[in-house]
């Protein structure tokens, strides 16, 4: 039998397992899946109950603003991070309302350079259509918080400087002007994420920003999510929960420092 020092270097440091790590959930399109490629799309049926999922176990949707928040002041216990990238139109008729039933709050990432388009990104599956002014306005009316997904969906990792300042600032500032508030959240199109694109992020004065997997690069401006889909049951969302402590880093480690933009999420 080992050593008790033998065996301590065999256990997982106590910080893994001290407190669990921020859990933000990734959703896109809230509707029909009949025609769904790519496994984006969730039914609202499926969406619902994965909001029961949540309510039943104590635990309440936020937007990412409000769960860094909670997370710097030492609150955030039974929160969970709801996000939604690309804006589709879906989400005010789909999504808003279960939401609210609930209490819940979410983080809608949006395309301000493609207001009233469709996601002809993708080049197979159906096309879809997107926020328009209005109706950005009104899911922040309704107390969600809007974030900025880039002006038209490109590859960050590829775009020339030109590009990435339009894709990060501009989308900023056209969305501060829709909204009428600060934008501090950004998430990375196709979870496309470097060390030049992080600091582009930076510099255009978000506070915080959404990745999917960025492995080493993970911190408060490179957020790691969980991607949640038609086929995430209740078993399933539990073995998801309790993988996760597993795949993501402490809560302590993400908190943004309390100078520059990062201050404005955390208040």
């Amino acid at each position: 039998m080992p050593a008790p020092t033998a065996l301590r270097r065999l256990l997982p440091k106590p910080p893994l397992w001290a407190k669990p790590p921020l859990w933000v959930a990734m959703y896109h399109s809230i509707t029909d899946t009949a025609d769904d490629p790519y496994g984006v799309t969730v039914s609202p049926v499926r969406f619902a109950r994965q909001l029961h999922w949540l309510g039943d176990r104590g635990l309440r949707g936020v937007s990412v603003r409000e769960l860094l928040a909670a997370t710097a002041e030492g609150r955030a216990k039974g929160l969970v991070g709801l996000t939604f990238d690309d804006g589709y139109a879906d989400f005010l008729d789909s999504a808003l309302p279960l939401l609210r039933r609930h209490s819940f709050t979410a983080t809608v990432y949006v395309l301000p350079g493609r207001l009233g388009g469709v996601n002809d990104w993708d080049t197979e599956g159906p096309r879809k259509p997107l926020l328009t002014e209005e109706g950005i306005e009104r899911i922040a009316a309704a107390g969600m918080e809007i974030g900025s997904h880039g002006l038209t969906h490109r590859r960050l990792t590829e775009a020339d400087d030109a590009t990435l300042a339009d894709e990060t600032r501009r989308s900023r500032s056209l969305l501060e002007e829709i909204t009428g508030g600060p934008v501090d959240g950004f998430c990375y199109p196709y979870g496309a994420v470097d060390p030049r694109v992080v600091r582009a992020v930076r510099k255009a004065g978000y506070g915080y920003a959404c990745g999917i997997d960025p492995g080493p690069l993970t911190s408060a401006h490179a957020l790691p999510r969980i991607h949640i889909g038609e086929t995430d049951t209740s078993w399933r969302l539990t073995a998801k929960r309790a993988l996760h402590p597993l795949r993501r880093r402490h809560p302590a480690e993400l908190i943004p420092a309390r100078s520059g933009p990062a201050a404005a999420v955390l208040g």
